[in-house]
């Protein structure tokens, strides 16, 4: 039997356009309008503000960039950030130190009763903010409180927390008790994605314990290691609850410009001072995103230089 085929009709004319599907907007749509409202639209507002000063005469004026000059040779503004870039360069590899330390233990599978000492380490953090430089700011207390007790104890001022060269110590040490238990869990995460294969093969070759550290467990953790100091390098710049709170305790020493956070609160809610205060914040946004950009960027391909 012959079967006839029938002839493709020729293609006459342009080609349909295909329809675009709109169905993803409609998931993505109310984030990206939450998104624009709670962030893009405040951080254009405080732009916005940096370019204009209150004057006594005239009101609100347009002052181009006055402001971020006035900031960049502000005495205030950089003995503030010297001192959160000193908290920066010395609390943060200490606490992450530990917070490493911890996973490896956790991780290590010597380490008898590992959920308890899991759910101990990483109870501060769960402890409200606040509630945590309370409960410190009662310890560090020099007339009340364990270091008042201390003291009294042993007749003489042994321990000061509160005294201007200990301060930044002691605040560092409330911002390690907190975080370490976030980070370790990080790290921890981190170190069960690790293949089995490799620690078998690393047996095979002999490898000891701390040659298992160094050349398989802490190389595999380089990701969680660099999200984790992004994270830390942010919480460091915008340092401004342990401080604010612990200021009534210690007034000589913690002043209205202890960080660059408390410096740009106090400039717009104490001064009324709104301008210059959006232009101290947007400085020191600029400056928090650029380091962690480097350090992204460095942590991420290690050859570079």
């Amino acid at each position: 039997m012959t079967t006839q085929l029938a002839a493709a009709p020729a293609a006459t004319g342009t080609p349909r356009r295909e329809r675009r599907d709109w169905k993803g907007w409609a998931f993505v749509g109310p984030f990206m309008v939450v998104f624009a409202l709670v962030f893009l639209t405040p951080l254009l507002y405080a732009l916005y503000l940096s370019f204009f000063q209150d004057k006594l005469v005239g009101g609100t004026a347009f002052v181009g960039f006055d402001n971020y000059v006035r900031a960049l040779t502000d005495s205030q503004f950089w003995e503030a950030f010297g001192r959160v870039a000193i908290f920066l360069v010395i609390q943060v590899p200490i606490m992450l130190a530990l917070a490493l330390a911890a996973a490896l233990a956790l991780d290590s599978a010597r380490l008898r009763g590992a959920s308890f000492f899991r759910i101990l380490i990483f109870l501060p953090y769960a402890v409200p903010a606040v509630v945590a430089v309370l409960m410190w700011g009662y310890i560090y207390g020099d007339q009340f409180g364990l270091t008042a007790n201390i003291n009294d104890f042993l007749g003489i001022d042994a321990i000061t927390p509160f005294a201007k060269e200990w301060m930044l110590v002691s605040i560092g040490n409330i911002v390690t008790w907190q975080f370490v238990g976030y980070n370790m869990l990080i790290f921890y995460s981190s170190l069960k994605t690790i293949p089995t294969d490799m620690y078998e093969a690393a047996a095979l070759d002999g490898a000891g314990v701390w040659r298992t550290i160094f050349s398989i467990k802490i190389p595999s953790v380089r990701g969680a290691l660099v999200i984790a100091t992004i994270f830390s390098i942010i919480g460091s710049f915008q340092l401004f609850n342990e401080p604010n709170i612990l200021r009534p305790l210690a007034p000589n020493v913690i002043t209205t410009y202890y960080t660059p956070n408390m410096y740009a609160y106090n400039l717009s809610f104490a001064g009324q001072q709104f301008n210059y205060s959006a232009t101290i914040a947007i400085i020191m946004g600029v400056i928090t995103a650029v380091i962690a950009y480097v350090v992204q960027l460095r942590g991420s391909n290690p050859e570079v230089r």
